[in-house]
């Protein structure tokens, strides 16, 4: 009787979960949630500058004390992203942003008093509660809109802080024209409380969040899959969810991550100028009637919309079309802080009204490019179980110029010669920064580098 040898015993690999599918109708109602939220975010930014010249006058302070008053918005409001992105990895993104819009709603009635200590005790709240703000829903927004669709998503979050201030600039200073200007902060504190109330019906974490990630973990294999070209990164082998993921301290040393944060705090440095002595110096120095001038004010933020909503398409398409690395990514928002830069350093030196305004524009508009995409290229290198506590580390340390540049301009128009003088001083002093930050964005930002030596989702 013949024998005859079993076959041999077929092995499969181990099997890699598919991953989470998109569900994009869910996904752009989050987005249209999360732009709402960064509305109204921005505009209790942007309420204080456009109160300032009838705040300054009631409460017979000068600019330094109003730029103390400005500045004390940020003395909480990094700690605060930074404590929050740290944590972000054991609460819902829904709970977060809920608490949030609804303690910025309460924040606002310290103005109802009217006195110094009141308006810095308000702003103090409302730093606090706005420091995790745009990165914790950026990280919400993270959460619906897998790796290559986040480009439009990232800039239109940001984008809502433009849209904000655009819309939120004639409406409030109607309402303080009008009415007075404690009636935009009571304003805003209802529609923070409208906010909530929307968002605790439709709010809800993605299927790309990191709780997410953490499911699926248990079903991924350990060794590393195949990185297919065009995925972000070049042929070769990425960990798998199951993988530990590096040290935070690894993570926030890499190049693109130093970049990121460079740029943004130049486009902040801009940004802190802007929200705090922008109007001042449109009423004071171009003398602009205070309507004249948050129509400006609203023209910047339009301009600064059409970049976001322009430049980060862009960038998603190369990634698209497989051609995603440093010129999309580190080039395109270095750049736009060093242009920023560069239109700030000529405006002490315009004369004409018409080169004035459009150097204004321009300083105060083009850096918004950088902040969604530092958002994007930080979550290109960074593992998803890493992303919310390297967002708040990011994001407590872009912001950083908001805590000391609005006190460091008044200080410096207070103590000049001239105010012509003084503002010329800090628009020089801003725009070396800013060409510090930007050149050092464009040469360290490598996502497709870091990201095969991280673990990042590329």
């Amino acid at each position: 009787m013949a024998v005859h040898p079993l076959p041999p015993r077929r092995t499969s690999a181990p099997e890699t979960p598919d991953p989470p599918a998109y569900d994009r109708r869910r996904a752009w109602l989050i987005l249209a949630m999360v732009v709402a939220f960064m509305m109204i975010n921005y505009a209790d930014k942007s309420v204080l500058g456009l109160a300032a010249v009838p705040l300054m006058d009631e409460l017979t302070i000068d600019k330094s004390t109003y730029g103390l008053i400005s500045s004390s918005f940020y003395v909480l409001f990094s700690v605060s992203g930074l404590v929050v992105g740290l944590l972000s990895a054991r609460w819902s993104t829904r709970t977060m942003l809920l608490v949030m819009a609804a303690l910025w709603a309460v924040a606002q009635l310290p103005t109802l008093v009217a006195t110094v200590p009141a308006l810095v005790a308000g702003r103090l709240l409302l730093g606090a509660a706005e420091g995790p703000a745009a990165s914790m829903s950026m990280h919400t927004l993270y959460g619906w809109f897998p790796p290559g669709r986040r480009g439009m998503p990232s800039a239109l979050q940001i984008g809502g802080a433009a849209l904000g201030t655009a819309v939120a600039a004639p409406v409030l200073t109607w309402f303080i024209v009008n009415l007075g200007w404690r009636s935009a902060f009571v304003a805003l504190a209802i529609t923070s409380a409208a906010w909530c109330l929307v968002w605790y019906a439709v709010g809800k974490d993605g299927p790309y969040s990191a709780a997410a990630h953490r499911a699926a973990a248990g079903a991924a294999p350990a060794s590393g899959t195949p990185e297919t070209p065009g995925a972000g990164g070049r042929n070769g082998t990425r960990p798998t969810a199951d993988a530990p993921a590096p040290p935070l301290s690894r993570l926030l040393l890499s190049g693109t991550v130093v970049g990121s944060v460079l740029s943004a705090f130049g486009s902040h440095w801009a940004l802190a100028v802007s929200s705090a002595w922008l109007p001042v110096y449109l009423q004071t120095q171009l003398d602009l009637t205070a309507s004249t001038a948050s129509v400006a004010v609203s023209a910047v933020s339009v301009l600064s919309l059409l970049l976001l909503l322009s430049v980060p398409a862009l960038v998603d398409r190369r990634k698209r079309h497989g051609r995603a690395g440093r010129a999309a990514d580190g080039i395109a928002q270095g750049a736009a802080v060093l242009v920023s830069g560069a239109a700030l350093a000529l405006l002490p030196f315009a004369e004409q009204r018409a080169a004035q305004l459009a150097l204004v524009a321009v300083a105060f508009a083009a850096h918004a490019v950088a902040i969604p995409l530092h958002y994007v290229t930080t979550a290109a290198v960074v593992p998803a179980a890493r992303r919310g506590p390297v967002f708040g580390v990011v994001a407590a340390t872009g912001t950083l110029p908001g805590m000391f540049v609005p006190y460091l301009t008044g200080h410096l128009v207070d103590g000049a010669a001239s105010e012509a003088t003084g503002y010329a001083i800090a628009f020089l002093l801003s725009a070396a920064v800013m060409a510090v930050c930007g050149a050092v964005a464009m040469l360290a930002i490598r996502p497709d580098r870091d990201a095969r030596a991280l673990g990042g989702e590329g």
